[in-house]
């Protein structure tokens, strides 16, 4: 019972962050303000079409560009991703040091201790390998 207590608190205090990300990625721009190219007039459903429509409003300038948006992205989830992989190495070092010499719980903390090291290698992999390729699809200035 202790246990499915834990893992309920783990899952509530990850799904805040997540809930936070999610809702940020959905907040309405103003492409109606002034001096945006292409998106003049009134915020009508035509006007919207329209500005969709403009050639200069294809993609965003900044989409795989440095600092860009998919980079952000990328980088945040990573981070989460390693966060959760800490919390995870120190949760299996406290089971680890309470498991009082009993056989099954000492090898239950040894493989969270593994996953949660290898959690963090394909976080900071992943990390490494997309800034890479980012900066591989980088125009040169």
């Amino acid at each position: 019972m202790k246990m499915k207590s834990i893992k309920i608190m783990l899952a509530g205090l990850l799904a805040v962050p997540m809930m936070a990300i999610g809702a940020s990625l959905f907040v309405p721009t103003n492409t109606f303000a002034a001096g945006s190219v292409g998106c003049t007039g009134d915020p009508t459903i035509q006007n919207g079409a329209n500005c969709t429509q403009s050639p200069t409003n294809t993609t965003p300038e900044n989409l795989f560009q440095n600092g860009g948006v998919f980079q952000t992205i990328v980088n945040v989830l990573l981070f989460l991703i390693g966060a959760i992989s800490v919390i995870m190495l120190i949760y299996g070092g406290i089971r680890y040091t309470i498991s009082g010499g009993d056989s099954k719980n000492v090898t239950a903390a040894k493989d969270t201790i593994l996953y949660a090291i290898i959690g963090i290698v394909v976080a900071v992999l992943a990390f490494a390998i997309v800034n890479f390729v980012l900066t591989g699809l980088m125009p040169a200035a």
